[in-house]
């Protein structure tokens, strides 16, 4: 059922070697491209290529998960109707509408959230490695939710709460949402200065 690599004792050692090696040849790159992760609610017109989404949907298929339950499938909707529709069953998921994709998070149940966070950010940092922007609508209330799983139909024990729009940001003001129509409306911008963010050792111990 499972896929697996055929790496074992020294040969898996050399590989993961050559990862590290690489990794540290280049750490702060990569921490600066993890951090530069945004959401994305304008999209251009310009399509996904079917290489690129497959290696968005090849990288989110190797999200680690408790036990290697892999609780999870996904749909994929190129569909511009059912985009639309989809775009109506959250209460902040109007963005889905102008999307060239969308990748639906199929859950085993509705008790892996964090399992179901790690897929989103995995497949969120995907995207943006290919200069792909994205943005997590919620299907939200449970009538919406009724009305999602309907559209794609999933049987109604399957978890569907997550769903990510995916396309190239329509300009660069799509990357700031302080620079947007609107504003942040009420969404507080930047990140907690780290001094609020971490304790040391006890809760609430500051460096």
């Amino acid at each position: 059922m499972y896929e697996r690599g055929a790496v074992d004792g020294l040969e898996w050692r050399t590989m993961v070697g050559a990862m590290t090696a690489d990794i540290e040849t280049s750490e702060f790159e990569l921490s600066q491209f993890v951090r530069s992760v945004r959401s994305v609610r304008r999209f251009a017109e310009t399509p996904i290529a079917d290489d690129v989404l497959g290696d968005i949907l090849e990288t989110a298929r190797w999200t680690g998960s408790a036990k290697n339950t892999q609780p999870w499938e996904l749909i994929v909707v190129r569909d511009r109707e059912l985009l639309r529709e989809l775009s109506e069953c959250g209460t902040f998921a109007g963005h889905l509408a102008g999307a060239q994709a969308a990748v639906c998070l199929v859950m085993d149940d509705d008790h892996k959230r964090l399992d179901e966070g790690r897929l989103a950010q995995q497949i969120m940092a995907a995207a943006w490695a290919h200069g792909i922007g994205s943005c997590i609508g919620t299907m939200q209330p449970e009538a919406n939710v009724a009305r999602a799983k309907n559209l794609l139909g999933l049987p109604k024990e399957r978890g569907l709460s997550t769903t990510i729009s995916l396309g190239y940001p329509a300009d660069p003001r799509a990357l700031r949402r302080s620079l947007e129509p609107g504003g942040a409306a009420g969404v507080p911008i930047g990140r907690k200065s780290m001094h609020d963010f971490v304790s040391w050792d006890r809760f609430d111990q500051r460096g």
